[in-house]
């Protein structure tokens, strides 16, 4: 794939090495995903889009994988692990939503880090990054340009 094909699969996550699939996708702000498993069959795609009307499929989210090593003080955050590390613990978490490419991110890197280093020995406090061209979230976050820097309470 190529062109526009190629950006599209790119922005909704869809890998070559997936091979033949169905997706369902709603565009809007909080753009949902849905994937279909499943064997191809007309019976499995019927019971796929019925689950969907339903409104009883999981969303599929887009993630990198979960960092094997994440001791750093900026704490690596993804869009497996983004519950655990800033919605479900009883810290705070300033956490920066980046896009590689960005001028503007890679200018606040190196003070973003220093940031990190600063809070690095207060347990209460977290200071992390996600790549949100790389990430998936649910509707925790509005993400309109990058670098976009949100505040979670404990």
């Amino acid at each position: 794939t190529s062109g526009l094909g190629q950006r599209l699969s790119e922005f909704v996550g869809v890998k070559a090495s997936d091979g033949e699939s169905v997706w369902i996708v709603r565009p809007g702000q909080n753009m949902e995903k849905f994937r279909y498993s499943g064997e191809l069959t007309q019976e499995g795609v019927t019971e796929f889009i019925a689950g969907w009307r339903a409104g009883t499929l999981e969303k599929t989210l887009k993630s990198a994988e979960v960092p094997d090593y994440n001791d750093d003080p900026v704490k690596i955050v993804v869009g497996k692990n983004f519950e655990d590390v800033v919605m479900n613990n009883d810290k705070y978490v300033l956490l920066e939503f980046y896009a590689p490419w960005c001028g503007h991110c890679k200018k606040l890197a190196p003070i973003w880090d220093d940031l990190g280093e600063e809070f690095e020995a207060n347990d209460s406090i977290v200071i992390g990054k996600i790549d949100a061209t790389a990430n998936d979230f649910e509707a925790h976050a509005e993400v309109r340009g990058f670098p976009t820097l949100l505040f979670y309470p404990a």
